[in-house]
């Protein structure tokens, strides 16, 4: 019912969010005989932060059309290599009439970024994938809208999420080097864990960014409510059924919404502060300011529903049960074993102010991989990074990403 209701209160205020859209442009458009009235800019100012706070946020598009390989542009084009149910892989295919530089493409080496199931499109990665580019053929995992999948398509649980992974890697081949952020650094250990007890060809480095290896350590606000509350809580109060009007209908899923309002209530005073800072900048005219707002609440307020099984599967295998860490984990059937990965160099990355995996938890990849020589690990710490910051911004640009490249450059062979 909750899901009903939610859907309900969108198309309500929608017609409201439109006409706040068109009354902050009557009072700032320079043509209107409005913009000139007294306190007009805080009128426009106000519409359209009611816009902003009232309207549906849309998946966005990466907007990746070019990137400079050496100093030189070379044009960027997304492609879909394989489409499932529930993920598609996508290449960021670059172009170039430089045939010194094409060549120069060619020898770079192959990504896979492993982009996180838990409420924000893949696109939140943006900046990683714009970063990688300049140095790599960089593909990633584009997961779908579970509401948008229908129920003739059947579940998605944890161990699906791994066969995805290990048939990707399969697909673009064992130079691939793996970069996993936050959620998918359990099932991507898991599933090179996997290829690896089975004998199959394993990726030349894997990268685990920020993520719950080991979620009993340091643990955070996201660990506590995870590991605090049951299995059949979580399976009653966050599970509902998709409505109607969308593929998905009667799909069990953890809502986006619902993930949306536990982004926000972890730090509501900071995006409190941040309306009201944009409410100032659009007053003031700081577009710079304006642009950099809207950018990020277009991302940020943009999420997708999670299948159900999946979801619980997660907060029971890696959150409650620590099944990883245990060695109790078995994917349909077979027992995980990070200690047979032998041939995969491991670099695992944390933010020192990571408020959602804790130090620590990522790291702990480091000693489950014990059949991987030493001289082929490493582990970094992003100094003065939160979560978001060791994928995104100017620390992972200047920091993180100047690590990983050298790290898969020396792992090349």
């Amino acid at each position: 019912m909750l899901y009903q209701l939610y859907e309900t209160q969108r198309a309500l205020l929608s017609p409201f969010a439109e006409f706040a859209s068109a009354s902050a442009k009557l009072y700032s458009h320079p043509m209107s005989p409005f913009a000139n009235a007294p306190g007009s800019q805080r009128m426009a100012a106000g519409f359209d932060l009611l816009h902003r706070l009232t309207k549906e946020y849309e998946k966005p598009a990466f907007e990746i059309t070019s990137v400079k390989v050496g100093g030189v542009d070379v044009a960027v084009q997304e492609q879909t290599v394989e489409a499932r149910p529930f993920c598609r892989l996508l290449r960021f295919k670059r172009y170039t009439d430089n045939a010194q530089l094409l060549e120069r493409m060619r020898a770079q080496p192959a990504v896979l970024v492993v982009a996180p199931l838990s409420g924000h499109h893949s696109t939140l990665l943006r900046d990683t994938v714009r970063t990688l580019l300049q140095d790599h053929k960089v593909y990633i995992t584009d997961w779908v809208d579970a509401r948008m999948v229908p129920l003739s398509d059947g579940a998605f649980h944890l161990d699906d999420y791994v066969a995805y992974v290990q048939d990707f890697i399969r697909q673009i081949g064992p130079e691939v080097n793996v970069i996993s952020v936050c959620q998918p650094t359990v099932p991507v250990l898991a599933a090179i864990s996997l290829l690896a007890s089975n004998g199959e060809a394993t990726p030349r480095t894997m990268t685990m960014m920020g993520g719950p290896i080991d979620a009993r350590k340091s643990p955070t606000a996201v660990n506590n409510l995870a590991m605090n509350r049951s299995h059949e809580w979580f399976e009653s109060n966050v599970i509902y059924r998709v409505p109607q009007n969308f593929p998905g209908v009667g799909r069990r899923v953890y809502p986006g919404f619902m993930q949306h309002t536990g982004f926000v209530a972890m730090n509501p005073d900071r995006h409190v502060n941040s309306h009201w800072d944009y409410f100032l900048d659009l007053i003031r005219g700081d577009d710079d300011s304006v642009d950099a707002h809207r950018k990020f609440y277009d991302e940020y307020n943009a999420v997708l529903d999670m299948p159900a099984e999946y979801y619980l599967d997660t907060i029971k295998t890696v959150f409650q049960d620590f099944a990883l860490v245990y060695g109790t984990w078995k994917v349909r059937g077979q027992a995980v074993r990070p200690q047979d990965i032998t041939k995969t160099a491991l670099l695992t990355v944390e933010g020192e102010l990571d408020d959602i995996s804790g130090a620590g938890q990522t790291e702990a990849a480091q000693g489950l991989c014990s059949g991987i020589d030493e001289a082929s690990k490493r582990h970094y710490i992003v100094q003065g990074a939160g979560h978001y910051g060791i994928f995104s911004g100017r620390r992972w640009r200047e920091m993180a990403y100047p690590e990983i490249r050298s790290f898969i450059l020396k792992h090349q062979g």
